[in-house]
């Protein structure tokens, strides 16, 4: 058991290690590559992790296999380009997250002691605003899709206490602000009516993590599906669909739902 894990151990450094030196030769022989900057990588490096996201959501294991690679050559390109301007290099950044796993996780390498999932997330936070974090959101990046933004603040804050105690005071919330919003829909202000449907999509999220579900992911199932399901009427239809009524096409897509 122990020489298994040895060479598969063997075999993720080598596999690791010739990841290294092929950047090395693009980073000093590709006109493309010699060319990239942190700023250039950026969106690239941005699309690779929303492919990454569709792969697992598709679970397509292949891949997410691919994906990983992908996203696994740009964090060694940021690396590389690191290493020339002699700020940090790649030993640099994954020496800096074994440390940090190691301070983060007392109850592995402390004596800290822990029940349950809970606890684990507790201590993290407790440990990063003793890091010097100045708030518990502070680690929740500005420029997330606003939807993982909303979740991530709620569950952040849930760990302090900041939270309904059930779920029916939740769902009573999201009733409350749907009558809001209709209530602020007949002045037609349309500055209060989006504050109010933000509230709405606001109490929603926090109810989907009351009940364990991830939003955004619940939310891109029925955006495929709904692809899905409209391409079916493209697919089947005779006539062009400007020339479509709607109940031609709430017929096909009827019949989508029963394929797709």
């Amino acid at each position: 058991m122990e020489h298994s894990i040895e060479i598969s151990r063997k075999n993720k450094l080598e596999a690791f290690g010739r990841l290294l030196d092929i950047m090395d030769d693009l980073r000093s022989q590709c006109p493309w590559d010699m060319k990239q900057t942190f700023e250039t990588l950026r969106i690239l490096t941005i699309e690779e992790t929303y492919e990454l996201a569709d792969a697992i959501l598709e679970k397509d294991l292949d891949g997410i296999k691919e994906e990983i690679g992908d996203l696994m050559l740009h964090m060694v390109f940021y690396a590389k380009i690191g290493s020339e301007t002699g700020n940090f290099d790649i030993a640099d950044a994954l020496n800096t997250i074994c440390d940090k796993l190691i301070k983060r996780h007392p109850h592995i390498y402390g004596d800290i002691k822990v029940e349950n999932e809970a606890d684990v997330k507790r201590n993290w936070e407790q440990i990063k605003l003793a890091e010097g974090k100045r708030s518990v959101l502070g680690g929740v990046p500005n420029s997330l899709p606003a939807m993982v933004k909303a979740y991530r603040m709620q569950e952040k804050t849930g760990q302090y206490g900041f939270q309904w105690d059930n779920k029916e005071d939740v769902w009573n919330k999201v009733e409350e602000e749907i009558n809001e919003f209709k209530e602020v829909a007949e002045s037609q202000d349309r500055d209060k009516m989006e504050e109010e449907f933000g509230d709405i999509l606001f109490s929603l999220i926090n109810y989907a993590r009351y009940e364990g579900l991830n939003p955004e992911s619940a939310l891109e199932r029925v955006n495929k599906k709904f692809k899905k399901r409209f391409e079916y009427i493209e697919e089947n239809t005779s006539k062009p669909l400007n020339e479509m009524r709607l109940d031609e096409m709430d017929a096909l897509w009827n019949e989508a739902k029963t394929k797709i």
